[in-house]
C-alpha cells in the first residue's frame, strides 16, 4: 500500500508541475489540472498486466467507450526499471496528442463485448466484430476476426477498463481494422510501445 500511494504521489508532483509549466494534458479534450491528473491516475492505478486488478468474465461484459489513452507495463518490475508513474504520464500524454491526430474519440471507438464470446467494436468509425476469448488469471484477451487475432491485455482502471496492446498489435489495431490513414501517427503509436521494455498501449474505456 505504502509503494502505491509513493507512486500515486510521484504521478500528482509530475502532472502538477507539467500542467503549471507547460499545459500539457494527457487527453486531447482536457485543460484542467483536476481533469488531468485524474485522466493520469487511472493509467497508474491500472499500469501493471500481469499481477495488476483484472476483470472476471462477467465484468468484461457491455459496451465500452474510448475515455482515455491508456498505457502500462507488464509487470512491477517492468514498470519501475522504466521510471515508473513518470513514464506512464510520459507515454499517455504522448498517445492523447497522437490520438487527437487520427481522430479518435469517445464517439468513434468502442468495444462491446457479449455473451457466448462474442464482441462489436469500432476504432476510427470503422466497425469490426469476431469472437473473442479471455483469461482472467492474467486478463490477456484474443479478439479474432475474419482476417486476424488480436492479442492484448485487460486491467482494471480508476475510471474503467485499459485495453492495451503491444507495438506489433495496436498497429494492426489502427491500420488493419480503424483504416487509419495518417501513417505518421500510427508509427508515433507504435515507437511509445517499443519505448520501454515491457510496455502495452491502448485505451482506456468507460461504461
Amino acid at each position: 500500500m505504502k509503494k502505491t500511494f509513493l507512486t500515486i504521489l510521484a504521478a500528482m508532483t509530475l502532472l502538477l508541475s507539467s500542467c503549471f509549466s507547460t499545459g500539457l494534458g494527457t487527453t486531447p479534450t482536457t485543460n484542467t489540472t483536476g481533469s488531468v491528473l485524474t485522466n493520469v491516475l487511472g493509467s497508474v492505478l491500472g499500469s501493471v498486466l500481469f499481477g495488476g486488478m483484472n476483470f472476471d468474465q462477467s465484468g468484461l461484459l457491455g459496451s465500452w467507450n474510448y475515455n482515455a489513452p491508456s498505457a502500462a507495463f507488464t509487470t512491477q518490475q517492468a514498470l519501475t526499471k522504466a521510471g515508473g508513474a513518470a513514464t506512464i504520464a510520459s507515454i499517455a500524454s504522448s498517445l492523447a496528442s497522437n490520438y487527437s491526430n487520427i481522430g479518435i474519440n469517445r464517439s468513434n471507438t468502442s468495444f462491446s463485448f457479449l455473451e457466448g464470446n462474442k464482441f462489436s467494436a469500432k476504432v476510427n468509425g470503422i466497425p469490426f466484430s469476431g469472437t473473442y476469448t479471455y483469461n482472467a488469471q492474467n486478463g490477456e484477451i484474443a479478439l479474432k476476426t475474419a482476417t486476424e487475432t488480436i492479442k492484448g491485455n485487460v486491467t482494471k482502471t480508476e475510471k474503467g477498463m485499459g485495453l492495451m496492446f503491444d507495438s506489433t498489435q495496436m498497429v494492426n489495431v489502427l491500420q488493419k481494422e480503424g483504416k487509419v490513414s495518417n501513417t505518421a501517427a500510427v508509427q508515433a503509436v507504435s515507437k511509445l510501445a517499443k519505448s520501454a521494455n515491457g510496455a502495452r498501449v491502448g485505451f482506456e474505456l468507460t461504461k
